[in-house]
């Protein structure tokens, strides 16, 4: 995790990459079931195939959104905080599917005595294909201003400047 501050972030960046896979049975089963998420799609590849029509057994819609909070969080480590994140499963993911989170910044603004950023975000195959497309805001702290206050609580950040 880094520790970086407003300052350090301009538009047009992008941010380290959280890469997953290849992907295996093993690992869409051991998630569905942490998840006590026991649909068939997930684990049983005749029920996937042949009764619902799909390419193989599918890549949890849980993981791929853990792995985009995964990708924030490491990238604002112990200083900022993931403050909104959405996204959409346009795209499945299959079993040898290697998966990217990635990151760009689109906009920041200084609210109040934090730095708010903005980001494209998303999660694409080996292929390029992109099916988990979103954007987030993060808070940074100012460089010298102080922490992001824990629990994060949005009235912080004060209006816009």
């Amino acid at each position: 995790m880094s520790d970086i501050c407003f300052e350090d972030v301009t538009v047009g960046q992008d941010i380290p990459n959280v890469v997953k896979g290849p992907m295996s049975t093993a690992h869409i089963m051991r998630w569905s079931s942490a998840m006590e998420n026991w649909h068939r799609i997930h684990y049983d590849w005749k029920f996937a195939t042949e009764h619902d029509k799909l390419p193989d057994v599918m890549v949890n819609g849980s993981w791929k959104q853990h792995v985009l909070i995964q990708l924030l969080t490491d990238w604002v480590g112990e200083s900022g905080w993931l403050w909104k994140i959405g996204f959409q499963f346009r795209g499945m993911n299959v079993p040898g599917d290697l998966l990217t989170a990635w990151g760009h910044v689109t906009a920041t603004e200084r609210r109040g005595e934090y730095g708010v950023v903005r980001l494209n975000i998303g999660l694409r195959n080996d292929k390029g294909a992109e099916g988990t497309p979103g954007t987030a805001a993060v808070v940074l702290p100012l460089r010298g201003g102080p922490a992001v206050p824990y629990p994060f609580d949005p009235t912080c950040l004060g209006p816009a400047t």
